[in-house]
C-alpha cells in the first residue's frame, strides 16, 4: 500500500466522550438518504448529522421531511430535503440532481425506502420490486457518477432479515428483500474497481411510534406476542440501533468491508 493511499484517506477519528459513548467524525462527507423522513432512516439521517455530516433526505411526506430536515440542520451541517415517490424514476433523478447540487457532491448513499409489499396480489409485488428494489438500482446509478469522484465513496442498502428464512406470510417482502442483499453482493463487485464499497443492512424487528411494529401492537397483539417471543434478547430494536451500523459501514473502519449484509436483529434470526 502506498503512501499517496494514506494521503488521499479521509480525515477521520473515534473520540471518547466522558460518558465512554463511542462517536464517528464524519465533517466533510455527504450523506444522501432516500426514505429517511421517518424511522430507521431519520435515526441515519439525525446520527450522520451528529457526527459533522452534509445530510439530504428524501420521502412522499412533507411534513416529516420538513421536521426532519429541521432537526439535521439543528446539529449545524449543511441539511437538504426533497419529496421524492421512489417508485418513479424521473422523480429519483431530479431528486438525487438536486441533492449532489445541494451538498457539493456525494459520499455515502443509503437506500432505505420499503413499499412494504406483504399482499400476494399485484399491487404487494409491484410496491416491493418498485420501491425496495428499483429505487435502489436508480439512486445507484443516478448517484454514480458522483460516487466515483469521492476518496470514501461507498453504497448502504436496508435489506430485512426476512430475506433469509421463507414466510407463510409477506412472500413478496422477503423475496425483494432477497433480490436487494443479491443485488448488494453483485453491485459491490463490479464497483470494486471504482473503490466504491457496497453494502446492506438486515434489520431485525425495529419498533418506533407509529411504525410498522408500533401499529401491530395495537392492531395485531398476538402477532406482536409472537414475535417478540423469538427475539432471544427480549425486546424489539431500536432505529438507533440500525443508525450505529450504518455509521460503520460507511466508515474507513469498514473500509475492507463490501459486498455484505449485516443483520442487526437481537439474535431474532437465529430463531428463524
Amino acid at each position: 500500500m502506498t503512501p499517496d493511499h494514506f494521503h488521499r484517506q479521509p480525515a477521520f477519528s473515534v473520540t471518547q466522550t466522558t460518558t465512554a459513548k463511542t462517536s464517528f467524525d464524519f465533517h466533510g462527507y455527504r450523506v444522501v438518504i432516500a426514505g429517511g423522513s421517518r424511522g430507521i432512516g431519520r435515526s441515519m439521517a439525525l446520527a450522520f448529522a451528529e457526527a459533522g455530516a452534509a445530510v439530504s433526505i428524501c420521502a412522499r411526506g412533507e411534513q416529516a421531511l420538513a421536521e426532519t430536515r429541521e432537526a439535521i440542520a439543528a446539529h449545524g451541517v449543511t441539511a437538504h430535503s426533497k419529496s421524492c415517490d421512489l417508485a418513479d424514476a424521473k422523480a429519483i433523478e431530479s431528486y438525487v440532481h438536486d441533492a449532489a447540487t445541494a451538498l457539493g457532491g456525494i459520499d455515502v448513499l443509503i437506500n432505505n425506502a420499503s413499499g412494504y409489499g406483504f399482499s400476494e396480489d399485484d399491487e404487494g409485488w409491484t410496491a416491493g420490486f418498485e420501491v425496495d428494489l428499483m429505487a435502489a438500482v436508480r439512486a445507484s446509478r443516478f448517484a454514480l457518477p458522483h460516487l466515483k469522484t469521492s476518496p470514501h465513496a461507498s453504497i448502504l442498502h436496508t435489506s430485512s432479515i426476512a430475506a433469509f428464512h421463507p414466510r407463510r406470510h409477506g412472500a413478496p417482502y422477503a423475496a425483494v428483500k432477497a433480490a436487494l442483499s443479491q443485488y448488494t453482493t453483485s453491485q459491490a463487485l463490479a464497483l470494486a474497481e471504482h473503490r466504491i464499497r457496497v453494502n446492506a443492512v438486515a434489520p431485525g424487528s425495529i419498533e418506533f411510534a407509529d411504525g410498522l411494529w408500533d401499529r401491530r401492537k395495537r392492531e395485531e397483539p398476538e402477532l406482536y406476542r409472537a414475535t417478540l417471543g423469538k427475539i432471544p434478547f427480549g425486546r424489539f430494536g431500536h432505529p438507533e440501533e440500525i443508525a450505529h451500523a450504518a455509521l460503520f459501514l460507511a466508515s474507513p473502519w469498514a473500509g475492507w468491508i463490501t459486498g455484505q449484509t449485516l443483520c442487526v436483529d437481537g439474535g431474532q434470526s437465529l430463531t428463524g
